[in-house]
């Protein structure tokens, strides 16, 4: 399984917000320099993000992004789940009874002990946690 730029990027751009999260409003623009990802891009990121209610956004010269709830609130893995979908390593976990073969498979309980693995990760590693390892790590100029 890899994650595809879309899911890295909106991570990053979610990060970006909680470290900037000040009560200001963040233009798109501000958080294309500073991930030095495509204002274009984050755009199409953010229509989803902000779809789902994990930002609000307001229009106009003073406009732009912040996020809807604290960050403790938010995991990688709701963040991850929103542009990727399910995090299962093979189609069968999140199909029950798709595959013809399930019923007497060897290595399904080894694609879901890695999906457990994997959730175990994602699930509880916060936007503040991210904050927190940024700050630990000097303020580095790359967020991710």
């Amino acid at each position: 399984m890899k994650i595809s730029t879309k899911g890295r990027y909106a991570l990053r751009l979610m990060l970006d917000l909680a470290l900037n999260n000040t009560g200001e409003y963040i233009p798109i623009k501000r958080i294309a320099e500073r991930q030095e990802i495509s204002e274009k891009y984050l755009e199409q990121i953010i229509t989803q993000i902000s779809r789902a209610g994990y930002v609000r956004s307001v229009r106009g010269s003073q406009g732009g992004y912040q996020l809807t709830r604290q960050p403790e609130e938010y995991t990688v893995g709701m963040i991850l789940r929103l542009m990727e979908g399910e995090l299962s390593p093979v189609a069968c976990l999140d199909e029950p009874g798709s595959c013809k073969r399930g019923d007497r498979c060897v290595t399904v309980e080894i694609w879901q002990d890695l999906k457990e693995a994997i959730e175990n990760v994602v699930d509880n590693v916060t936007l503040a946690d991210l904050v927190k390892r940024y700050h630990e790590k000097g303020s580095c100029e790359y967020v991710i």
